[in-house]
């Protein structure tokens, strides 16, 4: 199993201590290990040496009358929060989560999950709690788990990395292949917190103070690094109102925070009623010093999901859920939340 991160190890759990000069500068996502402009173009570079033939969030294959799709992801750094706190019961919930939430967002129905689990030291412990994880997010995502692979790889891997692939089945005609229009109306939905994208610098931040068995101030959670560990929101109670009420186009907010929009197309955004901000946030934010900017162009800060449809149907579709209309899309470019721009 992996350590708790080095820089929390000799910390005080419960007395929050002055930062130093140095600390209360302030806190980046690529000061803290990120880059996603680097991670943009490291992608691209990718992409441009294999060739891309998938959509958007999900990669299509014609099978006949309908697509098979298929999404990969994994949990990324919220793993370092699970080992620190030898709790590993939900992070299986987020695997499955960040998968089935990109089908979503292409329109596609996810069916079916594979885990991929490399480990340097296999624990019966670590991997039972892995396991109660994937059941309980295939409850949820309605989707079957069809088998994984466990790699034992002590000179790869320092600790775990957890990951996935689902596959989703879809008629052709139920993929949102459109793009926003000016005009557009945009319906959200509320995240559970942070989910499972940003923890590079959230956990920078809360750690400069802070161990995660601190005791939380505020919400249910016990400790801080339980309300880290929420599980991500999974969306897919979603894609039967959003076809009923035809969306155009949705998109999972993930890494890059509110800045997902500009995947909808190329337009403005301006979110003048988003969600309000779950308290997790705001500690975060006060605990970095980070921007406002930066806190919107990183994490979800409360919205985790985000369709575009015409007024009409976006009243109906916020209606039947347990959504709302938080903005619209105009012409021009950017994210504006508030008079923030992105």
């Amino acid at each position: 199993m992996s350590n708790p991160p080095d820089d929390t190890a000799e910390r005080n759990t419960d007395i929050k201590t002055n930062a130093s000069e140095e600390d209360s500068d302030e806190l980046t996502y690529a000061a803290a290990g990120v880059d996603i402009e680097a991670s943009e173009a490291a992608t691209a570079a990718l992409i441009d040496a294999v060739g891309e033939s998938a959509g958007d969030y999900a990669g299509l294959i014609d099978i006949g009358d309908r697509y098979l799709a298929l999404a990969t992801d994994g949990v990324g750094t919220k793993l370092l929060v699970a080992a620190a706190m030898n709790e590993y019961s939900t992070i299986g919930i987020d695997c499955i989560a960040m998968n089935v939430n990109d089908l979503v967002a292409a329109g596609v129905r996810p069916v079916a999950f594979v885990d991929y689990l490399a480990i340097d030291d296999p624990d019966e412990n670590l991997t039972e709690q892995i396991g109660v994880g994937l059941d309980t997010g295939a409850d949820i995502a309605d989707i079957t788990l069809i088998g994984g692979e466990t790699a034992v790889l002590p000179e790869v891997v320092d600790g775990f990395d957890l990951a996935g692939t689902c596959a989703g089945l879809t008629p052709k005609d139920g993929v949102f292949t459109e793009t926003a229009n000016p005009g557009d109306a945009l319906v959200g939905f509320a995240s559970s917190g942070i989910h499972s994208n940003g923890l590079t610098l959230a956990r920078t931040a809360i750690t400069r103070e802070y161990e995660y068995t601190a005791p939380c101030p505020f919400d249910e959670y016990e400790t801080l690094g339980a309300a880290l560990l929420e599980p991500t929101r999974i969306y897919t109670d979603l894609l039967d109102p959003m076809h009923a009420h035809d969306v155009r186009t949705a998109a999972h907010i993930t890494g890059g925070g509110l800045r997902n929009l500009e995947r909808l197309g190329s337009h403005r955004y301006v979110i003048d009623d988003p969600f309000e901000t779950p308290p997790i946030f705001e500690f975060v934010q006060s605990a970095g010093n980070v921007s406002d900017s930066e806190m919107y162009q990183t994490f979800n800060m409360g919205t985790g999901f985000v369709c575009a449809m015409s007024p009409k149907n976006a009243e109906m579709l916020a209606e039947a859920t347990e959504g709302k209309i938080i903005g619209q899309v105009d012409t021009g470019e950017g994210v504006s939340i508030r008079g923030l721009e992105l």
